[in-house]
């Protein structure tokens, strides 16, 4: 550990500023455009970070002592730790009505234009990680506590098949709750690759589909014109 910090102040009144802390933590780059601009590249995006902060806030189990919300910062991930597990099943946490553990809190929140009490946190926070063609956002759960992890960019060739097989299955269940289907295609830009990946692509859609988590809409349709849906729809 080379830093420690421990926050002694409100949830709300400090909360923009521990979202600028993590960001001056967070490693980030300025590029300059063909027009002469510059263009700041940042490792994490900011939304995923204030959205897992904000559910590390509002779902913490005030039952269990001796603990409190942790974000660890490393070279490659972010950590966001909070007591208590979530109330929902984290395969359908995407799409899942909202459920809080405190309510007066999530209000107070959400009057402070925190949270919205809408259940899309993770919504954003998958959404979010895809615009970058970050590695899919992970959820351990232990004992009596809960861990959400946000990666930096990693290699489609680096993910283990688990990293992709999730990857594969938030996908789906964003298409889906935009009332679209997952396809090969739109894997491919998912991950950001091209044309050329079709191959690779298709046997990871068919590892999923072997592992039960998404399944096609429509099993005879040709292969070519196959789309994808969660396995739950």
């Amino acid at each position: 550990m080379l830093r420690e910090d421990i926050g002694k102040k409100g949830y709300a009144s400090d909360f923009e500023y521990l979202l600028k802390y993590i960001e001056v933590l967070t490693p980030s780059k300025e590029n300059i455009d063909d027009n002469g601009l510059r263009e700041k590249i940042v490792s994490y995006p900011m939304l995923a970070i204030r959205e897992a902060v904000a559910n590390a806030l509002v779902h913490q189990d005030f039952s269990v002592s001796g603990t409190g919300p942790i974000i660890e910062i490393f070279n490659n991930r972010i950590e966001i730790t909070n007591s208590g597990i979530p109330l929902v099943d984290i395969k359908r946490i995407v799409d899942n009505p909202p459920k809080s553990r405190n309510e007066k809190i999530a209000s107070l929140m959400r009057r402070f234009r925190i949270c919205e009490e809408l259940g899309t946190g993770w919504d954003k926070i998958v959404i979010a990680c895809e615009k970058l063609k970050l590695p899919a956002p992970k959820i351990n759960l232990y004992e009596d506590s809960t861990k959400v992890t946000l990666f930096s960019a990693v290699k489609f060739n680096n993910l283990s098949l688990e990293d992709k097989l999730w990857a594969v299955y938030l996908h789906s269940c964003i298409m889906y709750i935009e009332e679209e289907q997952m396809t090969n295609s739109s894997l491919r830009e998912r991950f950001g690759l091209e044309s050329t990946s079709a191959a690779s692509i298709s046997r990871l859609i068919k590892e999923a589909v072997n592992a039960k988590v998404i399944k096609p809409l429509d099993p005879t349709t040709s292969n070519r014109y196959m789309k994808y849906i969660p396995a739950w729809a």
